[in-house]
Order: C-alpha cells, then sequence, then structure tokens
C-alpha cells in the first residue's frame, strides 16, 4: 500500500453528528458555501479541527 492510501484509511469519517439549525440558517449556510464553491461538509469539519487544535489541553 502506498503512503496515500494508508493515509485515507487512517483518516476515514466513521461517525456522524446530527445537529439541529433553523432551516432558514442552513440554507444562509449552504448557499454561502456554493457561492464560495466549497461544501457546507467540509467546512463544519473544518471548523471542527480549527476548534480542537485552539482549545484541547486548556483547562
Amino acid at each position: 500500500m502506498s503512503g496515500e492510501t494508508k493515509s485515507r484509511k487512517k483518516n476515514k469519517k466513521d461517525s456522524q453528528l446530527v445537529i439541529r439549525i433553523s432551516k432558514a440558517e442552513r440554507d444562509r449556510f449552504t448557499s454561502l458555501c456554493d457561492a464560495m464553491e466549497t461544501r457546507a461538509s467540509r467546512e463544519i469539519r473544518r471548523f471542527i479541527c480549527d476548534f480542537l487544535e485552539e482549545h484541547e489541553g486548556q483547562p
């Protein structure tokens, strides 16, 4: 297996996080993501990674 293939398997997305927001907020968010040529799921994952990096290990 190549290093890239191993890396993909290591970072496999195997869980879901369900959140409830208003339809209006969801529509605004997904529309903005479309306009920025990105996906809503990618931006949520990016937020989570940034949040963890900033706050992990802090009391």
